[in-house]
């Protein structure tokens, strides 16, 4: 069965890693058991399955909506098709936040935060953080607070709302630590030069921001001011390129402007401390 599924799946990136993966999947088998060489026979409906799940994958679809499932901060976190699928390059904001929180009680805020990968995984090592995340996707919601009750996280305030909408709902001007985001940057142009996959069956609206792309990061410069305290910290993901068009939005009232790079060496996350 693996091996028909590797060689099905030959013109994938990683065609053993997705047999494997979807042979799991359709088996209910562990890790363990797959590398212990179990020779359980598989029933009919699961032979099915698996070259049912192997077949949506040659047709595109995405190997996390498939099994339901994507890693992110070494958590394993449910994700319904149509919710933004996590990237590990937006770990770095994760890093990032940890790296100059003071681990303190503070407030801190992800707008749009998909299927709840960054706000569950700051709930993790911050527990002493008031996390508030908000999302203009119901079904990003329902994801999200599945996600926290898998890891048993009550702490989270998940909200509905479009970008500072729901702060400002809370009355939280000038009292968050941290206003986090992985904002849609993708430009409209760019959308149509994305993978099949995405285009087909990501969400446009959590990817695309308009002509530009940089739109939603300009509102997020501009208004977070508002919600952040004195010394709190703006903390966002950027596409490709994007590096200098979004440094020169920052003005004087904006100190330690750095942009950080992923680990392929691509400028990716924007951290600012409000002056």
């Amino acid at each position: 069965m693996y091996v028909n599924g590797k060689s099905l799946l030959k013109d994938i990136a990683q065609p053993a890693l997705e047999a494997k993966i979807l042979l799991l999947k359709a088996v209910s088998m562990s890790e363990e058991e797959f590398y212990a060489g179990s020779d359980r026979r598989l029933s009919t409906a699961q032979k099915k399955l698996y070259y049912r799940l192997i077949s949506s994958r040659l047709d595109g679809f995405p190997l996390a909506y498939l099994i339901g499932e994507k890693e992110f901060w070494s958590i394993p976190f449910r994700v319904f098709p149509g919710v933004l699928i996590p990237r590990p390059e937006t770990e770095l904001v994760v890093d990032r936040v940890i790296k100059v929180s003071s681990g303190r009680e503070e407030i801190i805020v992800d707008i749009g935060m998909g299927c709840g990968n960054i706000a569950v995984s700051l709930a993790k090592e911050l527990p002493l953080a008031r996390i508030i995340a908000s999302d203009i996707s119901r079904k990003a919601l329902k994801n999200a607070r599945l996600n926290a009750a898998v890891q048993e996280i009550s702490k989270i305030t998940f909200v509905y709302g479009n970008l500072f909408t729901p702060l400002k709902k809370l009355n939280l001007e000038g009292k968050c630590g941290f206003i986090i985001s992985n904002p849609p940057y993708v430009s409209d142009t760019e959308w149509r030069t994305l993978q099949e996959e995405i285009i087909k069956h990501e969400p446009r609206k959590a990817l695309v921001a308009g002509k530009t792309g940089l739109e939603v990061i300009r509102k997020l410069v501009k208004e977070s001011p508002v919600y952040l305290k004195s010394g709190g910290y703006l903390i966002f993901e950027i596409g490709h390129g994007q590096k200098d068009k979004t440094m020169e939005m920052f003005g004087s009232g904006w100190r330690d402007v750095k942009c950080f790079k992923d680990l392929h060496g691509i400028p990716r996350v924007i951290s600012a401390t409000i002056a």
